[in-house]
């Protein structure tokens, strides 16, 4: 899905200059088309957020973390800038790992665990 989304280019930008101002570098990840910005000294969530196309983050990510985020990317090209309040609104009502966007991402890529019971949306 194109990242193309003018709404979620403006988030993009504004998302590689927070990073930068963290103290980041922004890389190109040409596989997933993802920005990366790692070696930020905090303003991120968990072990990293995404928001629009670039992943902010401390560590450099493994292939397996860049692939869930970048359906974090695609997220947000589906639902613009609204994104941000569905996801913040799911992780109040369904944290972790019971956030259906995190199920759809691939769980053991983001990391997490998965409680009983939960399959990601294409398994039976």
């Amino acid at each position: 899905m194109s990242r193309g989304v003018p709404s979620v280019r403006f988030v993009t930008a504004l998302a590689t200059v927070w990073g930068r101002a963290w103290g980041g570098s922004v890389s190109f990840d040409d596989e997933f088309g993802l920005f990366v910005c790692s070696g930020m000294r905090g303003g991120f969530a968990r072990g990293g957020t995404t928001v629009g196309g670039v992943f902010l983050t401390r560590r450099p990510p493994t292939r397996a973390l860049l692939r869930h985020e970048s359906v974090h990317a695609d997220q947000w090209a589906r639902y613009g800038i609204g994104f941000a309040v569905r996801y913040l609104w799911e992780e109040l009502r369904n944290p972790g790992s019971r956030n259906r966007f995190e199920i759809e991402a691939g769980l053991a890529d983001g990391g997490y665990r998965a409680e009983r019971g939960i399959t990601r949306p294409d398994e039976p």
